[in-house]
């Protein structure tokens, strides 16, 4: 209530009409070296696919810029061209550029090594009073388009929105924006309502020196979010239950809040928070909330029960941890994924001058000094000491929980090492989905996370090697069957990806090999605490790769004979399933990437015809044509033969060359091989329909042709 009565007082949220803003979009605008023009910058003007809502730019040739219009039920020519967006794979790219190519982005920002071999550029540095851009800025802020709440529905159960183009009134409350934070930045930084301190350089921090020129915490805000968020810390200065509501405000609050054009719910096109991956990303273009909407998204809401509960809240290093507990829940950092500790220095920033009790007894830093990270041996030295401190606090039939993520065999592998020196062992697994589909997301990224179920490992035993992989082919084909029958009976979105059942397989071997003292009487720790040579192996790791050798083997692409699948090597394995991810659009390098980790297969490029970021593609038999014919690997594959067999037919357009050719390659045994590479050349042309035409009527002509072929 306090935070909408002084934003209502300012002004700056109502039109004339009475309408409340419910959005605010912004994006950069720079001036192109080449034209002259003032170009807003955005790798899209979609506003909303599904409403067909787009801005759009339109030249002001004596001014040498561009007026923004917003565009309603908009054609799908329209709408593709907005798609297009003026920031293209690292260029500006805009109408009154006749080189249609546009001018890189780093050219522009002046790009360039010092002296000393560092990566600089020109963005000015900015300063502590700051929170706009000069004039003189390479970088300028543009608000482009408002969503509006008409009056009528305001605080309704279904209010009513709409998109609409800037106005000179919209700019005049703009600019009272501004100056309120103007004439009050210094004394809410005084009083600890805004961050005063600079951002730390660091691998996640560094570029928003870097890509902005942002040097405190307070310039990833715009200044309407300064003065809601000023007047929020005001008013939450005293209560512990506001300044985590305020925490959950400044996670839908900042200049890195994007705008997904895909999700339109309720007739609202959806902004993402802050943290939408644990990352600080700068954005082209972006969403500010308003007040008024800040205020309904942002608070939490807590049960009453919850507000009188008992507490006690504690800052410690795990290692140093001195209170007995039954359960530990942690999510442990691993292999520098997510660098937690510069990240929240987001929060630390605004909450270190004002805590309240309890918090006011916790040190309001990020203590980057003390954060166990990397992947080397001191890092799981410093893993295995925080678990053992865990583990000896908890009694006999405690628990603990661990939530883990991560697509690296070897990164597994380490974490059962650790746990297992810990004195846990894992007795579930579990594949939470904690991630939704998105456009942003394609091919073998992972939506869940494993929950670990940890128990301390009281008994000895002993087991053979061989013994130990039969149980863990054993576990891996009861957690998959699991999985499956929970997807089977899901009627919604995919639940499980590969990697997800990759990583399920993972599980199901910790599951398996920590529940043992020593492994042919060797602990699993015999390799943890010291540095592994380039390309070592230790034995979990071998185990952990067994676990994905049998997950493989029963996760079989759509289409494709599954007693076939088994006898492929990995690099067959690989093609296969990019065949079929290609035939479901994929185009991404990272999927590629990402499949090529799970089927451990390191030469994939060599496969690729395209490794363009957003046109990806394997290679087809017409780019192999004879390539890759001698030597290991791929290249003495039954499929490399099918794939030059086909080239043989298209070149001639004869299927009967193909067959010649493959019993010139097979000369000994031809017949026995026959029925599978017929199944090789129908999967190819099954999946190459609609990417490749005239490959796939080949495959399918070079089928038919193996078929009919007698003695």
């Amino acid at each position: 209530a306090a935070v909408d009565a002084e934003i209502t007082r300012l002004g700056i949220e109502h039109d004339k009409d009475g309408n409340r803003a419910k959005a605010f979009l912004y994006c950069l605008e720079t001036r192109c070296p080449k034209t002259g023009w003032m170009v807003p910058m955005a790798p899209s003007w979609i506003i909303s696919n599904k409403a067909r809502i787009i801005a759009k730019l339109v030249p002001n040739a004596p001014q040498k810029r561009y007026d923004i219009e917003i565009h309603l039920d908009v054609s799908d020519d329209e709408l593709k061209e907005a798609g297009l967006g003026t920031v293209r794979d690292g260029r500006l790219v805009h109408p009154m550029n006749s080189e249609h190519s546009g001018i890189e982005i780093k050219t522009i920002r002046g790009d360039h090594r010092d002296l000393d071999g560092n990566n600089q550029n020109k963005l000015r540095r900015w300063q502590q009073s700051d929170f706009a851009p000069l004039d003189e800025d390479i970088y300028q802020e543009r608000l482009y388009c408002i969503q509006w709440i008409t009056q009528a529905s305001l605080g309704g159960t279904r209010e009513e929105t709409f998109f609409a183009s800037v106005t000179t009134e919209d700019v005049a409350r703009e600019q009272a924006a501004i100056a309120t934070v103007f004439a009050g930045l210094a004394d809410w930084m005084a009083n600890g309502f805004v961050p005063e301190i600079r951002i730390e350089h660091g691998d996640e921090t560094s570029r928003l020196h870097r890509e902005r020129g942002w040097t405190h915490w307070h310039h990833m805000f715009a200044p309407r979010q300064l003065v809601t968020q000023a007047a929020f810390a005001k008013a939450a200065k005293s209560s512990p239950i506001l300044k985590v509501d305020f925490c959950s405000s400044l996670n839908i609050s900042s200049k890195i809040c994007r705008i997904d054009p895909t999700v339109h719910q309720g007739g609202l096109v959806k902004f993402a928070q802050v943290f939408d991956n644990q990352a600080l990303n700068p954005q082209m273009n972006y969403a500010v909330r308003s007040a008024y909407m800040n205020m309904r998204s942002g608070l939490i809401g807590y049960p009453e029960r919850m507000r009188l509960a008992d507490y006690n809240v504690d800052c410690v290093d795990a290692r140093n941890i001195k209170t007995h507990s039954d359960l530990f829940i942690t999510d442990p950092p691993y292999a520098d994924a997510v660098n937690y500790h510069e990240i929240t220095e987001f929060f630390i920033a605004w909450l270190r001058k004002n805590p309240p009790p309890p918090f006011d007894q916790w040190t309001w830093d990020s203590q980057r000094s003390l954060a166990i990270k990397g992947k080397d041996e001191d890092f799981r030295r410093a893993m295995v000491d925080a678990y053992s401190a865990m583990t000896r606090h908890m009694p006999d039939n405690g628990l603990q929980v661990v939530m883990f993520t991560h697509q690296d065999a070897g990164v597994w592998a380490d974490l059962g090492a650790i746990l297992w020196a810990a004195g846990l062992r894992v007795t579930g697994a579990w594949n939470i989905v904690t991630e939704t589909q998105s456009a942003l997301k394609e091919g073998n990224y992972v939506q869940g996370t494993i929950c670990f179920v940890l128990r301390k490992r009281l008994g000895q035993s002993n087991a053979r090697r061989m013994e130990i992989e039969a149980e863990i082919e054993d576990a891996v084909k009861r957690k998959l069957d699991s999985l499956s029958s929970i997807h089977d009976e899901w009627h919604g979105e995919t639940l499980y990806t590969d990697g997800d059942l990759t990583l399920a397989a993972y599980a199901a071997a910790l599951e398996v090999v920590t529940g043992y003292s020593t492994i042919d009487r060797q602990p699993l720790d015999r390799d943890l605490y010291r540095k592994l040579a380039k390309g070592e192996r230790t034995m979990l790791r071998d185990l952990i790769d067994y676990a994905e050798n049998v997950a493989n083997n029963v996760l079989v692409p759509s289409g494709f004979p599954r007693e076939m699948w088994r006898d492929l090597d990995k690099s067959e394995r690989y093609y296969v399933r990019m065949l079929d991810m290609e035939d479901k659009g994929s185009a991404k390098v990272a999927d590629f990437q990402n499949f090529a980790k799970s089927f451990a297969y390191a030469d994939y490029a060599d496969l690729m015809a395209s490794s363009a970021a957003n046109n990806a593609r394997l290679s087809g038999a017409a780019d192999l044509k004879g390539k890759m014919l001698d030597g290991d690997g791929f290249a003495e594959t039954q499929l490399r033969q099918v794939l030059f067999a086909i080239w043989k037919a298209m070149d001639k357009n004869d299927p009967k060359l193909g067959v010649t050719t493959l019993k010139s390659e097979y000369t000994a045994d031809y017949w026995p091989r026959r029925q599978k590479l017929i199944g090789l050349a129908e999967y190819v042309s099954a999946k190459t329909k609609r990417t490749r035409p005239e490959e796939s009527a080949a495959a399918h002509e070079l089928a038919e042709a193996l078929k009919v072929d007698r003695v």
